[in-house]
């Protein structure tokens, strides 16, 4: 049996089923993976990439913060992909239980996946840092320069910045969700960067799928390892058994 065989006869056997994704999973709706040669970081600007996405430099340098921003880090105009909707399709019948994501594109819920845990926050909502009011993310795109509220606050991003923590309430239910899945599959991301990719360490079950397209520090611990497009892996394996 080939590794897409068996992907996919486990994806027919399982009923609860956590998808754990990084950038990987939106490179192929145009958004660059940070740290892949094409990525943000490795494109010319006058400060380096986790400096500008601190939250220190933020409240510094608001301006240079949003040139970069604007510039680097917002694709409105990008779609899903086939992994976002496979993703969308599997929780519609009803095996897929939750998609824990490192991204902050909002694509999932584009596909159409209901139960989305946001790691690292959303570009789509933003809010006053004085008073609190929401914005989308068109408000981000109109303004020039600070994006001001009408209180004179100014308007930060739902992202987590560098130096600052992850939404603990998003990271209990991400790993409680894990902790109860038949199966883990995590896709398109490296497994570097924590407190995320220690999220793994709670999955107690026997069906761990790596998809990817380089190796990472977890295939030895992985049930089934996959070198490959996201997409396209998650794409074949449904056509496999015609869900």
């Amino acid at each position: 049996m080939n590794p897409l065989e068996r992907l996919s006869g486990w994806i027919s056997e399982s009923r609860n089923i956590v998808f754990f994704g990084g950038a990987g999973v939106s490179t192929e709706s145009g958004i660059p993976d940070f740290r892949s040669q094409d990525g943000v970081y490795h494109q010319e600007y006058r400060y380096p990439p986790e400096q500008i996405l601190s939250h220190s430099f933020f409240r510094r340098n608001p301006e240079e913060f949003f040139r970069f921003y604007r510039n680097k880090m917002l694709y409105p105009d990008a779609r899903p992909n086939g992994a976002h909707l496979a993703l969308a399709k599997m929780e519609k019948q009803g095996k897929l239980a939750a998609v824990i994501t490192q991204n902050i594109d909002g694509l999932h819920q584009k596909a159409g996946s209901g139960n989305v845990l946001e790691l690292h926050g959303s570009v789509l909502r933003n809010y006053c840092r004085r008073c609190g009011k929401s914005y989308e993310l068109g408000e981000i795109l109109r303004a020039e320069g600070i994006p001001r509220c009408g209180c004179g606050g100014v308007i930060k991003p739902d992202v987590v910045l560098y130096e600052e923590s992850l939404d603990m309430e998003v990271l209990n239910r991400s790993a409680a969700a894990i902790a109860q899945a038949d199966m883990l599959i995590v896709a398109g991301t490296s497994l570097t960067v924590y407190p995320a990719a220690g999220l793994i360490d709670y999955y107690q079950g026997s069906r761990l799928v790596l998809i990817n397209k380089t190796p990472t520090p977890m295939d030895s611990r992985a049930d089934l390892v996959i070198a490959g497009s996201v997409g396209e892996v998650l794409q074949e394996a449904l056509e496999e058994h015609q869900y």
